[in-house]
């Protein structure tokens, strides 16, 4: 168990109402910090009032973006319990991504204690109201004061929390998705299955030509072929295709295997669907629209939960899914998921994790 010190703020903010919340706008009165020293190991686990931090100018994490970050949630139920979903993913992935950025692991024990801790400490920051939630922010960044590509020798690890409501504006409206065909996120072997900062930067200019064709988001396309699809911008992705579903398949390293993406998949196969994880391409989902068998498409993650697909765009295609509204499947997985986040559904051994 962490020793974890607490210094509390002098000055404590105004919390937003929870129907101003957006996401990731407002942020709590404290945060958890906690060091490594090469030799040393991690140490001086601490919670402190939330402010800037001050690092050298030449810290290697600006120069050779060695980072990585996390997302999950806190969730209050109506009987005011404070829980996490499926906490024990999100840090497995973690020291996935920190193995693979060649960044010290956490003890798994240590970063849920962290984890509980603050988000305990801040518990009058979960919020109240249906649809609402309390972001959890883990990341880690080197911060040796020198320039030379190399893995660094200190690191710092920090939590930051952050009230929020819906990740898109329309709720479970269904979006409008473009097909990026010339850039690429990820390729086999490189740090697609990571979660850090990097692929989101090279992901940017792709979400800036979507938005010029009126998309919230892109579908982007394998790096080598550039025609199976990957994932969706923040999110995994689904299609139901004549009354099967199909998400693109993990092997090749290439996409984020989100804690929702599997939930999905073991709530489906739970109640006896076809369910296939397979290489699918672009092409095959407007084929199989124009036979009349792209039932429903969906993108999942942590952020939006189940956010509906309801447009596909590329320059040559404009195909509509399910006359533009919400599938049957994307609906009943929203309702079990979000039911089991607030505790208004059984959830499966193991899912939830009690805060308060």
């Amino acid at each position: 168990m962490l020793d974890i010190k607490i210094t509390r703020a002098e000055t404590l903010k105004q919390k937003p109402a929870d129907n101003v919340l957006g996401f990731g706008k407002y942020f709590t009165d404290h945060m958890f910090m906690m060091d490594y020293t090469e030799g040393q190991g991690w140490h001086d686990a601490r919670i402190v009032p939330y402010a800037p931090i001050s690092l050298e100018p030449s810290a290697m994490v600006f120069h050779y973006a060695q980072e990585m970050f996390e997302g999950l949630k806190a969730y209050r139920t109506s009987d005011g319990t404070i829980q996490l979903f499926r906490p024990d993913r999100n840090i497995a992935r973690m020291n996935n991504t920190a193995r693979r950025l060649c960044i010290p692991q956490i003890p798994a024990e240590d970063a849920l204690c962290a984890i509980k801790t603050l988000v305990d400490y801040e518990s009058d920051w979960v919020p109240h109201s249906e649809g609402t939630s309390l972001y959890i922010r883990p990341f880690v960044i080197a911060t040796d004061a020198m320039l030379g590509v190399h893995p660094a020798h200190n690191y710092i690890f920090m939590i930051i929390l952050s009230p929020v409501g819906s990740y898109y504006a329309g709720g479970l409206d269904p979006v409008k998705i473009f097909v990026e065909k010339e850039y690429v996120r990820a390729v086999k072997g490189g740090t697609g299955q990571a979660k850090c900062g990097g692929n989101y930067a090279a992901s940017l200019i792709g979400q800036d030509k979507a938005e010029k064709y009126g998309c919230e988001q892109v579908l982007w396309l394998d790096g080598v072929h550039h025609k199976y699809v990957d994932e969706v911008g923040s999110m995994n992705v689904f299609f139901v295709i004549d009354g099967e579903v199909v998400t693109p398949e993990l092997t090749d390293g290439n996409i984020l295997p989100g804690v929702t993406r599997m939930s999905c998949l073991d709530l489906l196969r739970s109640w006896g669907m076809k369910v296939t994880e397979r290489k699918v391409t672009a092409q095959e989902l407007f084929d199989a629209h124009a036979a009349g068998k792209l039932d429903e498409a969906f993108g999942t993650g942590t952020a939006a939960v189940i956010s509906p697909i309801g447009e596909l765009v590329d320059e040559e295609h404009d195909i509509v899914i399910n006359g533009g509204k919400i599938g049957a499947i994307s609906q009943r997985l929203y309702d079990e998921l979000t039911g089991i986040q607030w505790g208004k559904r059984e959830a499966p051994e193991g899912w939830i994790v009690k805060v308060k």
